[in-house]
């Protein structure tokens, strides 16, 4: 069974290497940043909370986080394992992660860190363009749809988030720096760690992240 958590900073392309690794193992990707999206697109509660965090480019307390992972790793298709990006970001988070995997006797099998270098980070993150109606996301880089600010699929309207302008993402470098690079410290000391190159096309960045599990 595949239990893998990855790490590393905003940008670094953890969702797409987890929806692929995901599709490899057959078991879920669990992306807390989406389940706080859809939350905060249904105007829930939790949802107006999550939204003063993110658009400050904070993080949200670990208590709720722990709250929302605990749930979700509880639903059936999370029994044969899964693919955990966006948790955890703070020692806390991975020491409450470890004891309700514990719990049930399953814990995680690899813990994967995605290095970039800052810049390139920077480049991505304030790069992203969103379609306010079918969700799909476009790059500035590549121009077509980016450049002309409308969706290429459903002709929607691309807008900028809010925790992707250029301030906003260098304030969540520097909570990076502060509260999540200690995951590494931490998850050092348990043997299942692996860094994983995280520059360059998503084809050879996945062939390192096999590597790295093999």
């Amino acid at each position: 069974m595949a239990r893998i958590v990855i790490i590393g900073p905003p940008g670094a392309g953890k969702g797409t290497q987890a929806k692929l690794l995901a599709k490899l193992h057959g078991v879920p990707h669990v992306s807390t940043g989406d389940m706080l999206r859809e939350a905060i697109a249904a105007g829930t509660p939790l949802g107006e909370e999550a939204r003063q965090y993110m658009d400050a480019g904070q993080l949200l307390p670990d208590d709720v986080m722990i709250g929302i992972v605990d749930a979700r790793l509880q639903a059936p298709d999370a029994a044969r394992g899964f693919i955990l990006d966006g948790f955890p970001r703070t020692v806390a988070q991975a020491e409450a992660l470890d004891a309700l995997l514990a719990r049930r006797g399953l814990p995680l099998t690899a813990v994967l860190r995605f290095v970039v270098p800052q810049d390139d980070l920077v480049r991505r993150l304030a790069g992203r363009r969103v379609c306010k109606d079918c969700g799909t996301m476009f790059h500035v880089d590549d121009g077509g749809p980016a450049a002309k600010g409308r969706c290429d699929r459903c002709d929607g309207l691309l807008y900028q988030r809010a925790d992707d302008e250029e301030a906003t993402v260098r304030r969540r470098m520097e909570v990076f720096e502060t509260q999540t690079a200690p995951l590494g410290r931490y998850y050092a000391g348990t043997g299942i760690l692996r860094d994983v190159d995280g520059s360059g096309t998503r084809d050879g960045v996945f062939a390192r992240v096999k590597a790295a599990l093999a």
